[in-house]
């Protein structure tokens, strides 16, 4: 078995990436000869081995998600035990066409070596009948690039192991959850099968069974939707969906390689001016399961809010759900913390500090941690499974201008960074972005819709329910709105095209929030009155209809929608603005005062 997963992983990595990378790629790969294949995998987690003496483990080799996991094992951080395939693998085997035999054995056997050390540390086999292990595999750049690449969960699941798997927890429901759920990751990220597929026949099922919730679905019902999922796979691939667990690992792999060079990942480093040369790395990873049941669950944080600034953990958390549940946006998620009136007492409503109180304790300790350790505001992603908290990952977390502002204020003021390192930080571009207009109170009351607060600002554009609608119009010099039921990374070049986003499904962590922060556009998620309907080109909310092309106003520091434009008003510079800009002027001048004493 452990053979089989390095040969084919390679072969899959050189025939099939390199018939999907272009020419931009190729022509900066420049490796020298194979010495040492140690260095190509990474090992993390309880019991790993340290890297060796001098290594590199930083995110241009391991990728941000990668050298994030190194750390907090280090930091004594519970992280699922795993390991990270180095970004130097994914240009070799770029590279390797014509030379593969070079580089095929060294690294198959430091594959297989890796797998079977892994396997050892989780007391469970990949493949195996008694206690089988499944896998993550994510891919993770040097720079953050949300929901660009892709991620395949529960790898190892197949007719049999399912069983197996079931009876080891002694829960069917949960088993047949995992093996759906790597069906319905696996056909689109590497057989080409679109998601909406299985998404139309789970939405089918639930209907004609009166469900709401995916967590209302009992095993049986995913024993019967299951076969229907593999005849999908046979009638869009001509192939049924792979049982053997060498093979699903190898495909995989070789899927989250080829996804650096996807048409989304390109527009996005484009945008960002991310160098097609850095490539990504790919972490394979013990799964930890947030669908065990009402003790479990995944969820996002931030340590400070992105929009904002405020300090103080700002995130969402779903029970019994794994983490593409809450990112997607396709449900909607609770908070972190409960609602407190202002005496501080606890007030009724759903979150997780109410649901899960000792995690959330543990929950918040670790970010305290993690925001002291790498000395920024972090984003990281978590999943609880049976009352036991992991952390999936930890990076620093994408913000507004005027977040980036108070952040660094804060962080200087607690003694995390330096007043020098807190005015280096902010691009004086983005302090004259702060002045960024919003709605005059006396019109916020005649909102149609009221969403999340997902980024500020407001904006007036005309309505557009298409990324290829906004990107058409945009370029005529029309300011426009896109409005989607719920943004997917597809979606890039529209949102960057758009002055504003709105979405009716989804949070603050989700893909619509957290990229309209990176580009800063204003941003208001989750208003769940709206219906909107892409396809027919409408957005209705009561008895209201918006069609394409109509004006709307939103305000992403409210979250309020309203049909038509509104006045604006320019706020006046806040605190820690001022604060900074005085900051900036003792830096510049005690440089003056330097460079007069070196003269």
């Amino acid at each position: 078995m452990e053979s089989a997963v390095g040969v084919g992983m390679i072969e899959g990595v050189v025939g099939e990436t390199s018939r999907a990378t272009d020419h931009r790629v190729a022509s900066v790969v420049a490796l020298e000869p194979v010495v040492d294949a140690s260095s190509w995998i990474v090992e993390f987690g309880v019991g790993a081995p340290l890297p060796p003496s001098g290594a590199s483990i930083g995110p241009e080799r391991l990728g941000g998600k990668g050298a994030g996991l190194v750390a907090m094992a280090r930091l004594g951080v519970p992280v699922p035990p795993g390991f990270t395939i180095t970004t130097e693998v994914g240009r070799r085997m770029q590279a390797a066409q014509g030379d593969a035999q070079r580089v095929l054995p060294a690294f198959e056997a430091r594959l297989a070596e890796a797998l079977r050390v892994l396997e050892t540390r989780a007391g469970a086999r990949f493949g195996g009948l008694d206690a089988p292990l499944l896998l993550a595999v994510r891919s993770g750049a040097q720079a953050s690039m949300p929901g660009m690449m892709d991620t395949v969960l529960n790898l190892g699941l197949n007719d049999r192991t399912v069983d197996a798997l079931a009876a080891r927890h002694g829960d069917a429901r949960f088993a047949y959850d995992c093996y759906r759920r790597l069906i319905q990751t696996y056909a689109p990220v590497v057989l080409g099968v679109p998601g909406r597929v299985f998404d139309q026949l789970l939405d089918d099922h639930k209907d004609a069974r009166g469900l709401v919730r995916d967590a209302d679905l009992t095993a049986d019902d995913w024993r019967l939707l299951l076969p229907l999922y593999q005849q999908a796979v046979l009638d869009h691939c001509g192939q049924p969906f792979p049982q053997d667990p060498a093979e699903q690992l190898r495909a995989a792999v070789a899927a989250v390689f080829r996804s650096w060079m996807n048409p989304r990942a390109v527009a996005y480093r484009s945008l960002h001016g991310i160098p097609d040369s850095w490539g990504t790395a790919v972490t394979v990873q013990a799964m930890a399961f947030g669908n065990r049941g009402e003790d479990s669950g995944s969820g996002v944080l931030f340590t400070r809010d992105p929009s904002t600034g405020e300090p103080g953990l700002c995130g969402e958390f779903l029970a019994n759900a794994q983490g593409e549940d809450v990112v997607s946006g396709i449900r909607d998620p609770d908070p972190l913390m409960a609602r407190r009136d202002a005496s501080g007492t606890i007030l009724p409503g759903r979150s997780m500090e109410t649901h899960l109180p000792a995690v959330f304790a543990a929950l918040q300790a670790v970010s305290a941690r993690l925001e002291r350790a790498f000395g920024d505001m972090q984003d990281i992603e978590f999943t609880v499974e049976s009352g036991r908290l992991f952390i999936l990952q930890t990076r620093a977390g994408k913000r507004s201008n005027a977040a980036a502002v108070r952040i660094v204020v804060d962080l200087a003021l607690e003694g995390i960074i330096t007043r020098r390192s807190a005015v280096e930080r902010v691009d004086p571009q983005a302090l004259d972005e702060l002045l960024r207009p919003v709605l005059a109170p006396e019109v916020a009351a005649t909102a149609i819709a009221n969403g999340l607060a997902a980024s500020p600002g407001a904006v007036t554009g005309r309505v557009v329910f298409t990324g290829d609608e906004a990107v058409r119009l945009a370029q005529t010099g029309v300011p426009v709105i896109l409005c989607r039921p719920e943004t997917l990374p597809d979606d890039i070049r529209g949102m960057q095209a758009s002055v504003g986003i709105v979405t009716a499904r989804g949070g603050f962590t989700s893909h619509a929030a957290t990229v309209a922060r990176g580009l800063g556009r204003p941003c208001v998620a989750g208003a769940r009155a709206l219906r909107i309907e892409p396809e027919q080109g409408r957005m209705t909310v009561g008895d209201i209809t918006i069609r394409s092309g109509d004006l709307l106003t939103i305000d992403g520091g409210s979250g309020a929608v309203l049909l038509g434009a509104a006045p604006f008003l320019l706020p006046p510079a806040d605190g820690a603005v001022a604060r900074l800009l005085e900051w900036g002027q003792e830096e510049s001048r005690r440089a003056d005062d330097q460079a007069r004493i070196r003269a």
